[in-house]
């Protein structure tokens, strides 16, 4: 259990280091040091954690779900996380996924080529091969929901 408490401390820390402190504060209403508690190594803060109310008003605003996250690996889940920003709600033609698709998979070979330049692959050249992956998958997604929107399904 030290394991896993250390293990989400460090990624609430991660969070509100993320938002920046000032202004987790004013997100969720709490003070300066009842964030810190939250994320505290001490023995007398061993058992305060962020209430997941405040987690979810600090992941709103954050570049990245760090609790989120810390609890799906925990949990053996795989986590994809997308922030799409777009400028449309336009959806892209079978078309321009095919492109797209082309696209990603060739930078999922570059990346592939450079990652075993050395013969083996490292832990973030492997975190790297696995983003690229999430984003191939993410085209064949789109491609696959425009392609079904073409048939009628």
């Amino acid at each position: 259990m030290a394991k896993i408490a250390s293990y989400l401390k460090k990624h609430t820390e991660a969070l509100v280091k993320d938002v920046g402190i000032e202004p987790a504060c004013t997100v969720t209403g709490k003070s300066k040091a009842t964030l810190g508690r939250y994320y505290s190594d001490s023995d007398e803060h061993a058992d305060r954690f962020m209430p997941i109310d405040a987690v979810a008003q600090l992941e709103e605003v954050a570049s990245y779900p760090h609790v989120t996250a810390a609890l799906a690996e925990l949990g053996g889940i795989g986590l994809n996380f997308e922030r799409k920003l777009s400028n449309s709600d336009k959806r892209s033609s079978v078309n321009s996924d095919v492109i797209a698709l082309s696209q990603r998979f060739a930078m999922l070979m570059a990346e592939y080529q450079q990652s075993m330049e050395d013969g083996r692959i490292s832990v973030n050249e492997a975190k790297r091969l696995l983003k690229e992956t999430s984003l191939l998958q993410q085209v064949l997604v789109d491609m696959k929901l425009n392609l079904e929107d073409e048939s009628g399904n």
